[in-house]
């Protein structure tokens, strides 16, 4: 974290778990200037299914639509083994927000926390989610979405997910 790593180094860090995949269960990338090039290579290496990376965070990593896209596409051809996934500060957007979504209706997605702070989820993004865990309410825990121009219907719409006892959600955060 804030250690100055940059595409250059994480694709050496990419090259060196790829050959090695199975050990490392948490990364924190955080507070770093990656690039699209970076969020690729880690993308690539959450495909293999010899990764058993548990925690991935990249906040305020200068993630965007296209990195927000990679990984979402990388965690549905190999979705059960990350659980942590935190994404804040970093300017996903409406699209990388219902992409993140659609993940979390596979059934085989894994994921229990999810930080989206500060990232421009809108009413559309905050209604995605909901759908999300409508269609699959068994694995997400926590949902953190400060800092977010989310309106109170917005935030009805989780809140009453998050007291429904159908639902698996214990932690919300506007």
């Amino acid at each position: 974290m804030d250690c100055g790593v940059t595409d250059e180094g994480c694709a050496a860090l990419a090259s060196a778990l790829r050959s090695n995949p199975s050990h490392l269960r948490e990364l924190d990338l955080s507070e770093n200037k990656l690039g699209a090039s970076a969020v690729n290579l880690l993308s690539d290496l959450l495909k293999d299914p010899r990764c058993k990376l548990k925690t991935l965070r990249l906040s305020k990593c200068g993630v965007t639509d296209e990195g927000c896209a990679a990984l979402a596409s990388a965690l549905r051809s190999n979705p059960s083994h990350l659980r942590e996934l935190d994404l804040s500060f970093n300017k996903l957007g409406a699209s990388g927000v219902n992409l993140l979504s659609d993940l979390l209706k596979d059934p085989r997605c894994k994921l229990e926390k999810l930080w989206l702070m500060d990232c421009g989820v809108t009413d559309e993004g905050c209604a995605a989610l909901a759908s999300a865990l409508r269609s699959n309410p068994s694995h997400l825990r926590h949902l953190i979405l400060s800092l977010n121009n989310l309106r109170d219907s917005d935030v009805k719409l989780l809140s009453d997910l998050k007291d429904d006892p159908h639902y698996k959600l214990e932690t919300l955060n506007f």
